[in-house]
């Protein structure tokens, strides 16, 4: 018995020293657990078997801790964004069903209340029978590594946008560049540096009649006009070195024909890439041109005060030829060499170089064509007439390119103009003489009649009749006082004086002249526009226009008739523009209409050429209607001739308008009572007696000593 009884002591030493082993390992191993948990950087949790409550939650600092002894019941809604409580929860009922381990990334809500990633890991601790007695897991912190690969997944997609865009864009800038080499109508090559053709496109065929196969393969020079092949050689040897050119040569075409090709050229690699254009057409045009202007150039020579001038718009300069140095007094090898313009026309007439520069600047804006006649003046002081004719020319974008023109001598026939001017007046003054010396014999026969009548009447003794007698004969002078004003106006005209002018008042001071110009045969009607503008005119030429009307439309009543001279101002747009031959714009018009016998369309035709006439012989010079238009046309207007046989005729005259004011006629001063002397002495010097002792008498009784 007391060997059993220390047996049983032995047994239960050694359990109790056994117990107390096995205790004083576990509690080692949960303070190793302990020790290890907190240095760890994952959370450790401990869950009940149908995860309902977190028992224990070491958050690590990423989440809030959980102790055992306050369990955590609503964990899910603490923990877990509503966005993965659905996948949360799904993965945990599986992870029950199938007794297995619970493995999931989802999202959680940190300790600071962000949202943030975790890799959550729990297994079952499992009893003998089987069943889950709780759940142990951890957690780790995988925000930075979800944030990375967000990263590199964001940016993955971009590459792989900026891949397709870019994909696409290579493809359609392929297809860009098929589609312009297959429709070019330039000609496009590959070109290596031994001057073989590598690729061609379909313009060689549209153009020099070659398919590619024809080309690929062989050289250059194979196609090239043998006089070129030395500089097409040097061309390649240029684009060899790395050099882009530009070049011209003739290639053959396949019917035989040259054709002249203009090249721009460019390495890359060992091949050089080209465009060429067929310039053919141009060469040859360039050519012609200048064969066209050798021509010119030589007649020109053989016309004495013709020459040709241009100005290019690009540089400002003027150059011109030999004969137009001359004239605009140059020095011809400047002239040839090109000019600015303000020295080109700095001997332009001061009174003509605002016209000028407006007709210069008017073509190149709005017309292609020039035509003015202006003056020079040469170092000598002698003056020139120039008639300057020219041709603006515009590129594609509708820019003044060039001007090209002639400039013609015209003072010799400015010179014969002044003469037949001056014989063309002396006419119209013969034809006044018969009028005005019947006119003047009826003025002197009133006068004289009634200064013989006074004196009768003042030797009788009678004076209740003498005003009467006084006035009429004063009447009578005044009459003839007026008649001599208009006449000697007429006599005393210039040439080319332009002012701005009142045509209505300028119609109105010379009707007295018309009427007894054209005599009673033929009735007087003058019509003028209310509002009429003025027009930048030579008034004396302008009345010896209507002047010459007046008579043509006379002589052309031989049994009497009316005469209508009516003014008015016209717009023209650009079709009645072109009708009358003019710019657009506003004009006046004076119109000159007869009930004559009218005029027949030759005689319309051939009605402005000098010497032209259809009276007899010695009644006429043909001159005035060529005069008429010479002023019209000088005047920047327009003549127009509208006549039937049997129907009358009617010539209208349209001047430009001018945009100022017109200047004041020249008004009579009204008869004053003059002053009386105060003892001055005055010395009458007339070499009529008559006016003298008029003069003399006058004086006297105003108590001047004569």
């Amino acid at each position: 018995m007391a060997g059993i009884d220390r047996r049983a002591k032995d047994v239960m030493t050694d359990r109790t020293e056994n117990a107390v082993s096995v205790e004083q390992r576990l509690r080692e191993s949960e303070a190793r657990l302990r020790l290890l948990t907190e240095a760890s950087s994952d959370v450790l949790y401990r869950m009940s078997p149908d995860w309902g409550e977190m028992k224990e939650l070491d958050g690590g600092g990423f989440l809030p801790s959980t102790s055992s002894s306050k369990p955590n019941r609503s964990w899910l809604l603490s923990y877990i964004p509503e966005t993965d409580q659905a996948a949360v929860t799904a993965a945990i009922d599986d992870a029950i069903r199938l007794k297995t381990t619970f493995d999931l990334e989802h999202r959680v809500v940190r300790s600071d209340g962000t949202v943030g990633w975790t890799q959550s890991r729990a297994v079952p601790l499992l009893s003998a029978a089987g069943e889950i007695i709780e759940w142990f897991g951890a957690a780790s912190d995988i925000s930075a590594r979800r944030d990375a690969e967000a990263a590199l997944q964001e940016s993955e997609a971009k590459l792989r946008k900026l891949n397709a865009t870019l994909e696409r864009q290579v493809n359609e800038r392929t297809a860009e560049r098929d589609r312009m080499w297959d429709t070019s109508p330039d000609l496009l090559v590959a070109v290596d540096f031994n001057g073989m053709f590598r690729r061609v496109n379909p313009a060689w065929t549209t153009v020099l009649g070659y398919e590619p196969d024809e080309l690929i393969g062989h050289h250059v020079n194979e196609f090239v006009v043998p006089n070129d092949h030395d500089k097409t050689v040097d061309a390649y040897e240029t684009a060899a070195a790395g050099n882009q050119l530009r070049i011209e040569n003739r290639y053959r075409h396949k019917d035989g024909s040259n054709r002249t090709i203009s090249w721009v050229a460019a390495p890359a690699g060992d091949i050089t890439y080209a465009t060429g254009r067929d310039v053919t057409a141009e060469r040859e045009m360039e050519a012609r041109l200048h064969d066209e202007q050798d021509f010119a150039r030589l007649a020109l020579s053989a016309v004495g005060g013709v020459g040709v001038w241009t100005y290019d718009v690009a540089t400002d300069l003027f150059f011109c030829d030999a004969a137009v140095s001359a004239l605009y007094a140059l020095d011809p090898e400047r002239g040839a060499a090109g000019l600015p313009r303000e020295e080109f026309l700095a001997n332009v007439h001061p009174q003509d170089r605002i016209s000028l520069q407006k007709t210069m600047s008017g073509g190149l804006q709005r017309s292609g064509d020039l035509e003015l006649e202006y003056r020079l003046v040469h170092p000598d002081g002698s003056i020139r007439w120039v008639l300057s004719r020219g041709h603006t020319y515009f590129d594609e974008n509708g820019k003044p390119v060039r001007r090209t023109g002639v400039g013609v001598d015209m003072t010799g026939q400015r010179q014969i103009e002044d003469q037949l001017r001056q014989a063309q007046k002396m006419e119209a003054v013969g034809q006044l003489t018969g009028g005005l010396a019947h006119d003047f014999n009826n003025l002197l026969t009133g006068m004289m009649g009634n200064l013989e009548l006074l004196q009768l009447r003042l030797e009788r003794g009678k004076l209740d009749d003498a005003e009467r007698f006084i006035n009429a004969a004063q009447g009578a002078g005044r009459r003839a006082a007026s008649l001599t004003q208009r006449l000697l106006a007429f006599s005393r005209r210039q040439t080319l004086d332009p002012k701005p002018t009142d045509v209505n008042r300028l119609i109105a001071g010379m009707e007295d002249l018309l009427r007894r110009t054209v005599g009673s045969t033929a009735n007087i009607e003058v019509v003028g526009a209310a509002g009429l503008w003025p027009a930048m005119i030579d008034a004396t030429q302008l009345e010896s226009a209507i002047l010459n009307l007046c008579i043509n439309a006379r002589d052309a009543m031989p049994e009497g008739g009316r005469i209508t001279i009516d003014t008015a101002n016209t717009s023209l747009d650009d079709r009645a523009a072109l009708e009358r031959d003019l710019p657009p714009g506003q004009y006046l018009s004076v119109c000159v209409t007869d009930t004559g016998t009218g005029m027949s369309p030759a005689t319309i035709e051939r009605a402005f050429e000098p010497f032209y006439t259809t009276k007899p012989i010695g009644q006429g010079t043909g001159l005035g209607l060529s005069m008429i238009y010479g002023f019209a046309r000088q005047s920047g207007g327009q003549v127009r001739i509208s006549s039937e046989l049997g129907q009358g005729t009617t010539i209208c005259i349209y001047l430009p308008r001018y945009a100022g004011d017109a200047l004041p006629s020249d008004q009579e001063e009204a008869i004053a009572t003059a002053a009386l002397a105060s003892g001055e002495t005055i010395l009458v010097v007339d070499d009529e007696a008559t006016i003298r002792h008029l003069i003399d008498e006058v004086l006297d009784e105003q108590g001047y000593t004569v």
